[in-house]
Order: C-alpha cells, then structure tokens, then sequence
C-alpha cells in the first residue's frame, strides 16, 4: 500500500518473495475458515491472498498499486482483486476478518487506517496483521540518510522527511487500537533478520524495491551510484561475507471488534 515508492510487480516478485514466504506464519494466526468473508489489506501480487482463499474463506485482495494488482490477477485469476486506500475503504457485507502483512508501515497516519478497518468488521470480526515494528532496518534507514546528508547535501530535515514508514512499538499502536474500540488479545514485537535474495546484489533488490520515496529528484543513474554508497555504509553491520541480511524488526497484532458496548 505504498504512496509514492514506485512498485515494479516483476522485481517483487522475483526478488523480494521472502516477504509472502514469511506472511504464511500470519496466515497461521488468522486460521481462516471455510465461509468467512476476509479482506487481504495490501495484498501486493496476491500470493497470500491465494494462501487464505485455499481454506475455502471468501477473500478479497485490495491494494493500492494497480501494477500489483494486474500482477495478483494475472496470477490468480479466480479470485477478487480491486484498488482501494487502507485509509478509506467500504466493503459489503461487514467482514469477518481483516487481514495485511508488511503493508500498513508505508501509511504514516495509522489512526484512518484502523477506523476503516473497525468500520469494516462485523462485530466479533478480528484484525490480523503484521508491519514492521519500532526499530525496523534501523541500519538502512541511517545509511540512506547520511549518504543524501553527505554526498548530496541533503538537509537533516529533508532527508528525515523522505522516511515513508510508520514502524510503531506494541505500546503505540495497540493504543491506537483500543481507543478505536478493539480489544487487543495478541501483540508481539520481535527482531526478524531476513536474508534478501542473489547474495551481494541483495542489498541492490531491497533499495531498488522500497527506497524510492528517498530519492524523488534522482535519474535512474544516480540512484545506482547512491545505492553503492549505502552498501559502503552498511557493510560492516548487514553483510555476513556471504549475503545481505537487512535488520528487519516486526510487530504482530490480533485485535477483535467488540461484539457488545454498555453506555
């Protein structure tokens, strides 16, 4: 669900695949059934949408980029994909459940994202989802920014700015969810070290995937060149002499919709 971070389907897909691979442990946690009517909030080229509908569920995979989605429904064609903001969906009938992984970090206003959510849930319906949590590439995002702030003379303000995720702690935003009026029954926040793909051009991939949002006035070329800046900067804490491993941290929530309210 990202807002201005350029998707390319292709290269996710070929590239950054661990991130379904490991979204199959919050499929887990949802235990969809047979009948339920589930929402796949950010479902990207759908392979997790495919994931829960083999349990017989109904599920609806809704996204942002209309690159992911003609990649979902190339791939999927039997099931239901459309185009809709986190921040300001509507969906009939009320949902049983609602559903995302590694989606809702790029939406830096998360109160939105988790009214619409409620308001799309029947009662008793849960909310299942992981993001990443507080800390999440702690290294990358201090590389990306000394490098604008040395090589480019990008200001600290500026370059702080281009950060496009929302990487919230167990604290944060199970608040945010019970003031909306969910009821928290599961949070974890955990260090998850991920292996990116294709060994030294790992690191490449993973830019070239999520770090748009840093570089908007870059040429193609230029980007290339900062790439292998940041790679010089994060060397020593990410690669292992074999293969980049990003410093990716994770929180995992299952919140429900109250079934009954007193006054």
């Amino acid at each position: 669900m990202k807002q201005n971070n350029k998707w390319n389907a292709q290269l996710y897909d070929d590239k950054m695949d661990f991130v379904a691979d490991y979204g199959k442990d919050i499929v887990s946690l949802l235990d969809p059934e047979a009948g339920e009517n589930i929402i796949d909030l950010g479902c990207g080229t759908g392979d997790l949408t495919s994931n829960i509908a083999q349990s017989g569920a109904n599920v609806v995979g809704l996204d942002a980029s209309l690159d992911m989605l003609e990649e979902a429904s190339r791939k999927y064609p039997q099931l239901t994909f459309q185009q809709a903001d986190a921040r300001n969906f509507n969906f009939s009938p009320l949902q049983d459940a609602v559903f995302s992984n590694a989606a809702l970090h790029w939406i830096k206003t998360p109160e939105p994202v988790i009214s619409s959510v409620y308001q799309n849930l029947k009662p008793g319906g849960r909310f299942v989802a992981e993001l990443g949590g507080k800390g999440n590439v702690h290294s990358l995002i201090q590389g990306l920014i000394e490098v604008l702030e040395n090589e480019y003379q990008v200001n600290t303000r500026d370059a702080h700015q281009r950060i496009p995720w929302y990487f919230p702690s167990i604290g944060e935003y199970t608040a945010l969810l019970e003031s909306t009026g969910f009821r928290v029954t599961f949070a974890q926040h955990f260090d998850r070290p991920t292996v990116l793909p294709d060994e030294e051009n790992g690191l490449n991939h993973w830019l070239a995937s999520f770090s748009g949002d840093f570089f908007p006035e870059f040429s193609n070329e230029d980007r290339e060149n900062i790439y292998e800046k940041v790679k010089k900067k994060v060397r020593h804490p990410l690669f292992n002499g074999k293969e980049w491993v990003a410093d990716y941290k994770r929180l995992r929530i299952v919140a429900l919709k109250e079934s009954h309210t007193f006054t």
